[in-house]
């Protein structure tokens, strides 16, 4: 497969940078075997059934965006932790005008941190004066995606987050999961069988494109996941009854799917670095709420791998022509079953 076959065209003012007033009231494009239905999120629920089970992710994003200057001249660097890895030590992605070399010395106002090395687009940063959860705590701010062009507010501390947010770890939100508010979250509860949660913390490899031709080709990023007992009961359950498994975001999707690759499902925790593309074979998801997804994007392919390609390839015209508010705090999509090629 070619990357090349997962773009599009979508005009800048399509992408939302903002979220609207109400989590809701965002629009729901619905893909059902016999076309395209155009509805909104508060109508959510009436897509889904008695017997299914509804999966949430409760990561939770962290103030994981840090400004910084280089000892010495006094260059800005922005630092985007990827992942803390003991009290002193972080993963980070960094911006400067130079790339830092090992053992160059990054002040967060009076706190110095230092370059250790590099793995691949990551930094291993050593912070001696300060445990890197208090420092993120006391001066990092929510990491808004790359394509919306401001710096995050208040406003953003709580609405880039979902209602069901509880573990700490995520460098950006789940954001299926950002258009619930509690009364379409007690709606949808009342409305199926089982509601669960899952934990992936999402990371900043999710808004990277794919940069090699062929798909096959590419390495795909790992995120860290844990799939319990508690949710596998629930999805045997499910099967018993007749029910879907519903996934809210693709990060469900992942950590399901990860969880099942030696044939069934049981629970895990670990990394994942699957890859979903066309022809992959669902074990575990039936159904995904999703957001619209970057063009040439790991999480286009999976909802082709979901829906089909050309499904989607509709679906996404469509939602431009529509003017449908695209990417983390846009519009969402509702594939309702596996609609393969």
């Amino acid at each position: 497969m070619r990357t090349a076959d997962f773009d599009y065209e979508l005009p800048a003012e399509l992408i939302a940078q903002a979220p609207l007033p109400e989590r809701a009231d965002s629009r729901l494009l619905v893909l059902q075997r016999e076309g395209l239905v155009d509805s909104r999120m508060r109508e959510f629920p009436r897509w889904l059934d008695a017997d299914d089970l509804l999966v949430f992710n409760n990561t939770r994003v962290v103030r994981a965006r840090l400004q910084g200057r280089k000892e010495g001249t006094g260059g800005h660097v922005e630092i985007l932790v990827e992942r803390v890895l003991d009290e002193r030590r972080a993963l980070v992605m960094l911006r400067a005008s130079k790339t830092p070399k090992p053992g160059t010395r990054i002040l967060v106002e009076q706190y110095p941190l230092q370059v250790q090395g590099r793995q691949q687009e990551f930094f291993e940063l050593d912070s001696p004066a300060i445990d890197w959860a208090a420092l993120m705590e006391e001066r990092g701010e929510i990491p808004l995606p790359p394509y919306i062009e401001r710096r995050a507010t208040q406003d953003d501390a709580e609405r880039y987050q979902s209602l069901l947010a509880r573990e700490d770890g995520a460098v950006a939100a789940p954001t299926a999961s950002l258009h619930f508010d509690q009364d379409l979250l007690r709606a949808a509860r009342e409305r199926v069988a089982e509601l669960a949660t899952i934990t992936l913390h999402v990371g900043a490899g999710t808004f990277q494109p794919v940069r090699v031709e062929s798909v096959e080709s590419h390495q795909m990023h790992a995120e860290r996941y844990r799939v319990d007992d508690a949710l596998v009961e629930a999805v045997d359950r499910t099967r018993a009854r007749g029910g879907r498994v519903v996934a809210v975001g693709t990060t469900v999707v992942r950590a399901l799917e990860s969880a099942a690759q030696e044939g069934s499902l049981s629970a895990r925790a670990g990394d994942s670095r699957l890859f979903i593309t066309p022809g992959y074979r669902f074990r575990v998801v039936d159904a995904l709420l999703t957001n619209f997804h970057l063009p040439q994007s790991t999480l286009l392919m999976l909802v082709s791998a979901f829906a089909g390609q050309a499904r989607i390839r509709e679906a996404y015209a469509h939602a431009v022509r529509e003017r449908y508010r695209f990417f983390s705090y846009g519009d969402a999509m509702f594939l309702p079953g596996h609609l393969p090629d």
